[in-house]
C-alpha cells in the first residue's frame, strides 16, 4: 500500500500514529474490506480496536447499508440471543412485541460483535449457524430467516486459551478467524505516544479554551517507557488530567510523575535486544531456573523429612507391637503357672505396703515373665504410662509388686 493512500485513510479516521505494525493492521484492513471475509480483530482493551471495523465497512460494497458496533459484554446473558436474533411477540415475559434483532435490520450491512469471547455458549451456537448458513431463528419463533451480514469481531480475550477452558467453541473461532488483525499495544507503538500525547493536549485545549500543554525532552522519555496498560484510553485520560490541573503548560518528568504510576510493575519493559529488535529473554531464563531450583530443593527437602517421619512412625508401632507381645506373653505364663501350681487356702493377712515386702526377707517364687527379655526399657514405659503408680505397673506387666520393686532397685529406676 502507498504511503499517501495510507495518510489518507488517517486523516479520514483522525488515526495518529506511524509505526510499523499499526501500518499494517490499517493495510490488512483495506485489503479485506472489498471482500466479504469474516475478519477478527485481536488486541489488548483500549488500543482502539472500533476503528478497523469502521475503515473496513466504508471501503466495502456494503457501505452505503447499515452499520451497527455491539458490545457483546455489555448485554446481559439473558437478553443477548433476543438483542441478536430478535424474538416473538409474547415469546417470554416483557416481549409485548415482536423484534428483528441485529441480524434482522442490518441485513446487507456489517455488524462488529466486540468483545465476542463474552458471548454465552449457546449464543455462540446460534452465531456459528448465521456464519455459515444466513439463518437463524427469532427466540419463541419456528420460522427461519434469512440474512446477510458481513461479520467483524473483535476481542481482548485469549480466546485460544478459551477454547481450552471451554469457554468457546473451537469451530466458530475458526470461523470468525478467517482474516485476523491484531491491534499493537500503545507501549510497542514507540514515538506514536508523544504523538498522540499531542493530539489529546490540543484537543482539550481547544475544548477548555486553555493554553496547549508540551513536554520536556525527559518527560517524552518517560512517557514512552512506561508500559500503558490502559493503552490509548489511559494516554487520554491522563493527558485531559494534567491539562486540567496543572497549572504550568510546561510538563517535566517531575510533573509527570504525579500523574502516572512510577514503581517498577507499572514502567518497567521488556529487554530489547538493539542489534535486531527481538525481546531479549536471558533475564527470564534465569528466573525461570532460579525458581526451579528452589522447587527442587524444596521438594528434596520434604522427601527427606517424609523418610525419617516414616521411620519414627515405623519404630514406634514396632515398640508398641513388643510391649503388647510380651504383655500377651506375660499373661500366658501366668495362666500356666498359675494352672501348674497347687492352690493352698491361707488365712488373710494384714496388706503390706511395696516398701515393707521390699524389707521382708525374698522368698523364691516363681517369676511369671522372663524379666531379662523385658528389660529396663520395657519397665521405664510401664512406669511411664502408669504415671508412676508401681502397683499399676505391676499389674499391667503381670508380675507381683515386690519382684517389680526389686527390678527398680536393680535398674537403678527408684
Amino acid at each position: 500500500m502507498n504511503t499517501t493512500e495510507l495518510q489518507k485513510v488517517k486523516q479520514r479516521y483522525t488515526i495518529v500514529g506511524d509505526s510499523d505494525e499499526l501500518n499494517h493492521a490499517l493495510d490488512v484492513a483495506l485489503q479485506v474490506a472489498p471482500t466479504d471475509l469474516s475478519v477478527l480483530i485481536i488486541g489488548e482493551s483500549g488500543v482502539g480496536k472500533e476503528v478497523l471495523p469502521r475503515i473496513i465497512h466504508d471501503n466495502s460494497p456494503r457501505k452505503r447499508e447499515k452499520y451497527f458496533a455491539i458490545n457483546c459484554g455489555s448485554i446481559p446473558e439473558g437478553t443477548i440471543d433476543s438483542e441478536l436474533f430478535g424474538h416473538e411477540k409474547g415469546s417470554y415475559t416483557g416481549a409485548i412485541n415482536e423484534s428483528d434483532g441485529y441480524f434482522g435490520v442490518a441485513n446487507k450491512g456489517t455488524l462488529f460483535l466486540d468483545e465476542v469471547g463474552e458471548l454465552p455458549m449457546p449464543t455462540q451456537a446460534r452465531l456459528l449457524r448465521v456464519l455459515e448458513t444466513g439463518e437463524y431463528l427469532r427466540v419463541g419463533g419456528t420460522d427461519i430467516r434469512k440474512t446477510d451480514v458481513r461479520i467483524v469481531a473483535a476481542t481482548n480475550v485469549n480466546l485460544v486459551k478459551a477454547i481450552s477452558e471451554g469457554r468457546f467453541r473451537e469451530d466458530l473461532y475458526y470461523r470468525l478467524n478467517t482474516i485476523p488483525i491484531k491491534m499493537p499495544p500503545l507501549r510497542e507503538r514507540g514515538e506514536d505516544i508523544v504523538l498522540l500525547f499531542r493530539l489529546f493536549a490540543l484537543q482539550i485545549a481547544q475544548k477548555l479554551s486553555m493554553d496547549k500543554i508540551a513536554l520536556t525532552d525527559q518527560a517524552k522519555q518517560m512517557l514512552m517507557h512506561y508500559k500503558w496498560p490502559g493503552n490509548v484510553r489511559q494516554l487520554k485520560n491522563i493527558t485531559e488530567q494534567i491539562s486540567v490541573i496543572c497549572r504550568e503548560r510546561i510538563i517535566t518528568p517531575e510533573i509527570l510523575g504525579k500523574f502516572i504510576p512510577t514503581d517498577t510493575d507499572s514502567t518497567q519493559l521488556a529487554t530489547i535486544n538493539k542489534n535486531d529488535g527481538e525481546h531479549s529473554f536471558e533475564n527470564e531464563r534465569e528466573i525461570l531456573y532460579k525458581i526451579l531450583f528452589e522447587l527442587r530443593g524444596n521438594v528434596n527437602d520434604l522427601r527427606r523429612d517424609m523418610t525419617i517421619l516414616k521411620k519414627q512412625l515405623g519404630d514406634s508401632q514396632a515398640e508398641a507391637a513388643t510391649i503388647k507381645a510380651s504383655t500377651d506373653l506375660a499373661a500366658k505364663s501366668q495362666a500356666s503357672a498359675l494352672a501348674q501350681k497347687p492352690i493352698f487356702i491361707q488365712p488373710e493377712q494384714p496388706k503390706q505396703s511395696i516398701a515393707e515386702e521390699a524389707e521382708v526377707e525374698e522368698i523364691d517364687e516363681p517369676e511369671n515373665l522372663n524379666l531379662s527379655a523385658l528389660g529396663k526399657q520395657m519397665l521405664e514405659k510401664a512406669l511411664e504410662r502408669n504415671g508412676g503408680n508401681r502397683e499399676k505397673a505391676a499389674k499391667e506387666l503381670g508380675i507381683s509388686a515386690r519382684t517389680l520393686y526389686r527390678r527398680i532397685r536393680q535398674y537403678g529406676l527408684g
